[in-house]
């Protein structure tokens, strides 16, 4: 019997996350929100958590006052984050809170030995060695939950180790601008960004498909999850989104993991590793589909995707700038500051502006991550 602690239940991966804990009889000892007082009051009454925490200091009073009559523990801050990810009656930490704000829950979590589900990108982008070193150090498992690398993880399985792998092929769906070039963006708007082809996800996550941001993250987190060097790994736009990604040997044999465009499936995989279980996602029909198509990106159009890949090439505490600007950029469009095609321009330059130290700590990390916030702020205004 699986012990959950799920940070960011509230959002569509933690949501989805309590389907497959529901359909399975998992025990959820923990959930956290930032400030969504009505869906995890539903939460907290179906799954009976012990312990919940509530990033918003208001959110947190107020759910503790509705929720007075369960016996469940409320808690709000970065201390009740970092008391849910070490909970002692948990032993899975199911990590999909959205942002820099999932990279300290997860170090506390593997010092605590717990087995990390991680659909966190930022926690290893910002974080990396930091983060793969320590779980190293603590013989603690990091389970990807993030589709492109769960379909990684999975077409792994059966080899001793990577060594015999000669390429990793990232699949990104293209988003909804998929085809347009770069004057065609410039005025686009949120809600044009926000109409995503295939999945249902956070504002957040939507618009970093929409600038392709999220493809960069990902070839990131990739390189720190499977020890793979930077040019060995490969993006290619796969508008279906059905071949969730794939693996090719040495002896250019090539492996993927297909499946229907749905979010339970990795979510479910981390969870039940190294077993198989049915699943609440249906089956997936290629003859349904008919055709499945694959195509290059436009790195002209999509600047963020090289971003990311420069960020990760000069190495140091330039991936933690290009994210914590991105986080800060995402914001100001959402709000209607900034344009569409800024975002990419902004992400480069705090990006640029980050020191090449290597032997980084976590202080060095949110300095650095704080400092590209302010740098996108500053150059807006």
């Amino acid at each position: 019997m699986k012990n959950i602690s799920l940070l960011g239940s509230t959002g569509s991966i933690g949501t989805q996350s309590l389907d497959v804990c529901r359909m399975h009889g998992y025990k959820v000892k923990c959930l956290t929100a930032n400030s969504n007082v009505d869906v995890i009051e539903k939460q907290i009454r179906e799954f009976k958590p012990e312990l919940v925490c509530m990033m918003n200091e208001t959110s947190a009073k107020e759910l503790k006052d509705r929720i007075k009559d369960t016996c469940t523990k409320v808690t709000c801050g970065m201390d009740g984050l970092i008391a849910c990810a070490v909970y002692e009656k948990a032993d899975t930490v199911l990590n999909s809170v959205v942002g820099m704000v999932g990279l300290q829950p997860t170090l506390e979590a593997i010092k605590a030995k717990k087995t990390i589900a991680l659909a966190n990108k930022e926690t290893l982008v910002a974080g990396g060695h930091l983060v793969t070193n320590l779980a190293k150090e603590n013989s603690v498992d990091i389970l990807p939950v993030d589709s492109e690398h769960s379909a990684i993880f999975q077409s792994m399985q059966g080899m001793p180790n990577n060594k015999a792998v000669k390429k990793i092929i990232l699949t990104a769906s293209g988003g909804p601008f998929f085809g347009r070039k770069l004057s065609e963006l410039e005025n686009v708007t949120a809600s044009d960004a926000l109409k995503h082809p295939n999945w249902d996800m956070g504002a957040k996550i939507t618009i970093d498909s929409a600038t392709m941001m999220n493809k960069g993250l990902e070839f990131i987190e990739a390189k720190w999850l499977f020890d793979m060097p930077n040019e060995n790994i490969e993006i290619v736009v796969h508008r279906e989104s059905v071949v969730h990604s794939a693996i090719v040997y040495q002896d250019n044999s090539m492996i993927a993991q297909l499946g229907v465009p749905d979010m339970r499936i990795p979510i479910q995989y981390a969870l039940t590793y190294p077993e198989r279980e049915p699943s609440p996602v249906k089956e997936l029909s290629l003859a349904e589909y008919g055709k499945l198509t694959f195509f290059e990106p436009d790195y002209e159009t999509f600047k963020c995707i090289d971003v990311c890949r420069r960020a990760i090439d000069m190495g140091g505490l330039h991936p933690a700038a290009a994210n914590g600007a991105n986080e800060e950029s995402v914001k100001l469009f959402l709000n209607g500051k900034i344009k569409f095609t800024d975002i990419a321009y902004l992400n480069n330059e705090a990006m640029l502006n980050a020191s090449d130290k290597k032997d980084f700590t976590l202080e060095d990390v949110l300095e650095t991550d704080r400092t590209a916030r302010e740098y996108v702020i500053e150059a807006v205004k």
